[in-house]
């Protein structure tokens, strides 16, 4: 193969010609450069500070046309720096406006908690207020309650107390007496007839009290006990006190007091209210005697 040798005069003016054709640049345009595109690669930049942004992009076509051109490196540099600070201007703006959006958005966050503890507050404040009402609807009704069985057991007592006041003038009137075994009332002898079981007009008048006393106090039960003294035989006395017994049950029967009221029972000699030593004391021992209950229905037998 053969060798072709150029005179030096001709590369010399090659290589210059060659190195016109390419693009000046500085430093200051390279470091402008990417500073650029980085800026354009920052999607906060390019919503933040549009304006900023195409006025820095105006600057850099103006620093790179005069790089194409060849104009000199101070007017590269020049306008370089000029797009270098619009670029700064468009970065420094982004950040303020980030700041100021984080300040908003921090300062919205703290208005919705301030809101929220608020609205807490309230609906604490209402809740209470709610268990107040509920509290004092609650005590007044107790209140209400208690006041009404104050006034009925009141009313219950004034009424058991009319009742015993009755009852006792009632009972005064038959000339009760109160024994271990309750309240007793007798029906002598002289209210029946003689040796017999047949109740007087006297007797009657007086079991009629104690028929009214019953009516009035429907809880009340009533223990019938004959007794007679020990003229006679046994089985004769026997028969009488129970006969006399029966008879004062068919008379109060007969004045609207129900049979499962009154109880009887027929005691004979046994029992005397006093020696059968004389007529009087024996007059004593014949008896009719009636156990009244207690408020209960309770008697207390031999």
């Amino acid at each position: 193969m053969k060798k072709i040798f150029l005179p030096a005069a001709l590369l010399t003016t090659l290589v210059l010609a060659a190195c016109s054709s390419m693009p000046k640049t500085t430093s200051l345009l390279d470091q402008t450069r990417m500073d650029y595109q980085a800026a354009q690669n920052n999607p906060n930049i390019i919503t933040l500070a549009p304006l900023e942004m195409r006025q820095a992009t105006v600057a850099m076509d103006d620093a790179n046309t005069a790089a194409k051109n060849d104009e000199s490196s101070e007017k590269i540099d020049r306008l370089a720096y000029l797009a270098k600070q619009k670029i700064g201007v468009a970065q420094e703006l982004t950040k303020q406006k980030m700041a100021e959006a984080s300040v908003a958005a921090a300062a919205k966050t703290r208005d919705q908690i301030r809101l929220d503890q608020r609205t807490n507050e309230a609906d604490q404040a209402k809740a209470q207020a709610e268990q107040a009402r509920l509290a004092a609807q609650i005590a007044q009704a107790e209140a209400s309650d208690a006041q009404k069985r104050s006034l009925d057991e009141q009313a219950k007592a004034n009424e058991i107390q009319g009742r015993n006041a009755a009852l006792e003038a009632q009972l005064a009137d038959l000339k009760a007496k109160t024994t271990e075994r309750g309240i007793i009332i007798t029906l002598g002898d002289v209210l029946f007839g003689i040796d017999q079981a047949k109740l007087t007009p006297e007797g009657m008048r007086t079991t009629q009290k104690l028929a009214d006393v019953l009516q009035s106090n429907m809880q009340r039960t009533v223990l019938v006990e004959g007794y007679t003294d020990n003229t006679g035989s046994k089985a004769h006395n026997q028969d009488l006190s129970e006969r006399r017994a029966g008879a004062v049950r068919s008379a109060l029967v007969l004045m609207g007091v129900a049979r499962d009221r009154i109880a009887t029972r027929g005691y004979g000699e046994a029992y005397p209210a006093a020696e059968n030593d004389s007529a009087q004391n024996r007059q004593l021992n014949r008896r009719v005697e009636i156990v009244l209950s207690d408020a209960n229905g309770k008697t207390t037998p031999r």
